[in-house]
């Protein structure tokens, strides 16, 4: 694979592409695009890491300094959704590998050129309704002021996967589909704050807010690395069609464009990674799990979000080979897109 695989988004003034991907041949082909990466370090090897301080420098040698500058990597993601995931050491391991990472790219002097952080999900947090109540769970808190403690000393952000598709799910008979797909709706208010929220990512991303001003970390940035919706699913997952995948990521887009912030965080703009490029044909669980991706896996378009990047082509189809280089082991990656009207939207590959 080569740079010009991305001609597509290039061409219609797409310049930035953030991949999470640790891949060889996936760095190459990224050398002399003028696209941003951000390398993800898997689950797999973040507890090896949080004990060998040696292993996490040679990791940042191999990975990151011996593709710069030619490959323009300005991050490093250190596993995902690990604190409120079943594996206990696995979360305890998580902060000692941050900050062997971190460390490591203070001994090459790349602390200020590469961004470290990592991603939660909605499970390290409490009640997040109404948005104002939320605060992190108890049995996440004692990891998570670690983390945000050394977040906050690297200037990283609050990284939030955040799904309406999945919150609808879970409760359909009480949460208004259009209040979850961007659409006109009487939306809900918190009385605490005297705010109205007529979507529900951004009450997501304010319960996030909420819960990270309870820690004491209040001028932190909340980031979605993670949201989407399904364009198909199994017979008890009515809300995954086409028709609501591609109203919620067109809506979405229109929302990234306005620039503006959340209802508790105004001046602060939104950004958000969109889940996926690519459908995942062979990844496990219910259907819904393999039909977030914008394109399918021949490289066809799913459906249009209005975005003049994204159309199939021949060159979309060589990103491909990605997957499978993927496919032999644990990787995932990040599409991050600005648009030539300044708004931000990004698109998120998972491999």
């Amino acid at each position: 694979m080569s740079s010009s695989a991305f001609a597509p988004f290039c061409s219609k003034r797409v310049c930035d592409i953030q991949t999470i991907h640790r891949d060889l041949c996936v760095l190459d082909a990224f050398k002399g695009s003028g696209l941003d990466l951000v390398i993800g370090l898997p689950n797999g090897m973040v507890k090896d890491l949080s004990n060998n301080p040696d292993h996490a420098l040679t990791w940042v040698k191999d990975n990151v300094q011996s593709y710069l500058p030619s490959t323009h990597i300005v991050g490093i993601a250190v596993g995902n959704e690990v604190l409120g995931g079943g594996d206990l050491d696995l979360q305890t391991s998580l902060f000692p590998a941050i900050k062997n990472i971190y460390n490591a790219t203070q001994k090459l002097n790349l602390d200020s050129i590469v961004q470290i952080t990592t991603a939660h999900s909605q499970a390290v947090f409490g009640t997040s309704y109404p948005p104002s109540s939320c605060v992190f769970k108890q049995d996440v808190s004692q990891n998570m002021k670690k983390l945000l403690e050394l977040f906050s000393q690297m200037g990283s952000p609050f990284c939030l996967n955040a799904y309406p598709f999945l919150a609808y799910m879970g409760s359909p008979d009480q949460i208004d589909i259009n209040y979850a797909l961007f659409n006109p709706t009487q939306g809900i208010y918190d009385e605490k704050t005297d705010l109205h929220y007529d979507n529900m990512l951004d009450a997501q991303i304010d319960a996030a807010y909420a819960a990270l001003e309870d820690a004491g970390f209040g001028k932190m940035e909340v980031v979605v690395t993670e949201t989407g919706w399904a364009s198909h699913g199994d017979a008890n997952e009515e809300a995954a069609t086409l028709d609501n995948a591609r109203t919620y990521n067109y809506n979405l887009r229109k929302r990234l464009a306005k620039r503006k912030g959340t209802p508790r965080r105004p001046k602060s703009m939104l950004k958000a990674y969109i889940f996926a490029l690519f459908n995942e044909n062979s990844k496990p669980g219910p259907t819904s799990e393999r039909n977030f991706g914008l394109y399918k896996p021949d490289g066809s378009i799913t459906y249009d979000i209005g975005f003049p990047a994204l159309k199939s082509s021949s060159s979309v189809s060589s990103l491909l080979s990605i997957k499978e280089i993927g496919a032999q082991s644990w990787h995932w990656s990040y599409i991050s897109v600005l648009s030539s009207c300044a708004s931000m939207l990004f698109l998120f590959l998972r491999l």
